[in-house]
């Protein structure tokens, strides 16, 4: 039987030449597609697929909220990151529980490997993030590693003053910057940490010593 995929991305020219050259593929099956996470969740529950394709940002909600909330339907399907993002979201995405992590420019050869290997229960990451992931967890010993490596310096300021309890507005006017700039910043500690609101960052954090 066909493995059977579930194409998630919010580009729509994207996923379509992603499902040709998987459709090109008798191995291979499309047996739904997404344009962002909660459709994705939908689409896992209701296909049942093997292997699902997903994008990290995306509209309503993002690909690391997205895999932690299939997995936890259904721990069998295997998730596979494709996406543009070559950055901390590679350890947000590991933690939610993608087997593998690629980025979009891999070729068509590497893409369906990376697909049988994490149907086959393998993890598997393309070279870059390989190496990205190598560096830091071959870091100086000694050296005191942040409980979010995900998020930047800015970011971990931020969620710390979140964590003591602080508004948006609050944390602006403490670090000196505009509203704006923080609502954006804290949206994009949200998506590395994989949480959908500020109650689920604060646990987070206070569980990680902050605040």
């Amino acid at each position: 039987m066909p493995l059977r995929l579930l194409v998630v991305d919010d580009h729509p020219v994207f996923r379509f030449g992603l499902k040709a050259l998987l459709e090109s593929e008798p191995d291979f099956q499309v047996v739904a597609e997404a344009s962002n996470g909660d459709e994705a969740v939908r689409m896992a529950a209701e296909h049942d697929p093997d292997v699902v394709l997903m994008d990290v940002t995306m509209p309503e909600m993002n690909g690391i909220e997205a895999t932690r909330q299939i997995l936890d339907l259904n721990p069998g399907i295997g998730v596979l990151i494709i996406t543009m993002v070559d950055d901390a979201s590679i350890f947000a995405a590991l933690r939610a529980g993608a087997r593998g992590y690629l980025l979009k420019g891999a070729g068509g050869d590497e893409t369906l490997r990376a697909i049988q290997a994490v149907a086959g229960g393998e993890m598997i990451l393309s070279e870059p993030i390989a190496e990205r992931v190598q560096q830091f967890f071959s870091e100086t010993p000694g050296r005191e590693v942040s409980h979010f490596p995900d998020l930047t310096p800015r970011e971990q300021e931020v969620l710390a003053l979140i964590a003591k309890g602080l508004t948006n507005n609050a944390i602006a006017n403490r670090l000196g910057l505009s509203p704006k700039t923080i609502r954006n910043q804290v949206s994009e500690v949200y998506g590395k940490l994989g949480v959908s609101d500020r109650a689920e960052a604060i646990v987070q954090a206070r569980e990680a010593g902050l605040g």
